[in-house]
């Protein structure tokens, strides 16, 4: 069977239409129809059904999905094991990374990682944490750098790069700006906005209210660090920011036993042969760390 074909099918499967899978995989419809159903006549098996604009996967499409991912996931191990006798470092490295690391913390290491290594083509997703998270664990991406969850577990190995320290933060003309200290009970009187409720800073946030027996007000939440300051600034709550974030537009508070911190690393898949293009942007991560080490 063509890869090809399979190729098709997921697309059509992870984006539930054939035209926005024509998009991802730069080829027209018809193309993309013509592949499935190439390959539903090799199955002999219906694997979609299509309603109206609905495309939704039959009970063999449900089968098939992981069955097909595990095809690709291993020819692509295969090529990257194969390319790694050479110690070439050249080819396409796959790599997803949050907005907020991708603006504030790559853009110096890429830039040397590329000048170093010219015959590496860097295919670079931005998405949220979470989703990165999720695509290094079914094989989706060689490597992601983000936010790390609270808890990392098997088959993902994690390695921590950068302390990221939070800060509480108002607008300058907030109430609580002009106070020596602020406690938790007293923020938890004033609107917040959050980092949304699925993200892992969310969830740092979130265990230091609970590990107190505070509830805050939580009026807005967005998973933007960028569109969390501008909330912040213009007076609508307060909120937290990365340190190094923080500038004129919005005021650090004092806040007693706080201590929040998340951490920022590397994250890859131990089933997986990591390319020598992949190996080599962790060992730059690595040079550029902050007390760098494995989870």
């Amino acid at each position: 069977m063509d890869i090809a074909n399979f190729t098709a099918f997921l697309a059509v499967a992870a984006t539930g239409s054939f035209s926005r899978a024509a998009e991802q995989l730069h080829l027209t419809q018809p193309a993309i129809s013509k592949r499935i159903a190439t390959l539903e006549q090799q199955l002999g098996a219906r694997l979609f059904d299509r309603i109206g604009k609905h495309v939704g996967l039959t009970e063999a499409g449900r089968a098939l999905q992981p069955r097909a991912e595990l095809i690709i996931n291993t020819l692509n191990d295969t090529r990257r094991a194969l390319g790694n006798l050479s110690a070439n470092i050249q080819g396409r490295l796959r790599l997803a990374t949050s907005h907020h690391i991708g603006l504030h913390r790559l853009p110096p290491l890429l830039r040397r990682f590329t000048k170093a290594y010219p015959g590496v083509v860097l295919d670079i997703e931005f998405l949220d944490s979470e989703i990165a998270y999720e695509k290094v664990l079914h094989g989706e991406i060689e490597l992601a750098v983000i936010t790390l969850a609270p808890a990392v577990e098997p088959p993902i190995i994690a390695t921590r790069i950068w302390h990221d320290q939070l800060e509480f933060v108002v607008a300058p003309e907030h109430p609580l700006a002009g106070k020596d200290e602020v406690q938790l009970q007293q923020l938890a009187s004033y609107p917040a906005v959050f980092p949304g409720v699925n993200t892992f800073t969310h969830r740092v946030v979130g265990q230091l209210f609970e590990r107190h027996g505070i509830t805050p007000q939580v009026s807005m939440s967005t998973n933007y660090m960028e569109t969390i300051k501008m909330m912040v600034s213009i007076g609508l709550a307060w909120s937290v920011l990365p340190r190094t974030m923080i500038d004129s537009q919005v005021r650090a508070l004092q806040v007693p036993n706080a201590g929040l911190v998340r951490e920022l690393g590397c994250i890859h898949h131990n089933g997986r042969t990591l390319s020598n293009a992949g190996r080599a942007l962790i060992e730059l991560l690595h040079q550029h760390s902050d007390n760098s080490g494995p989870l």
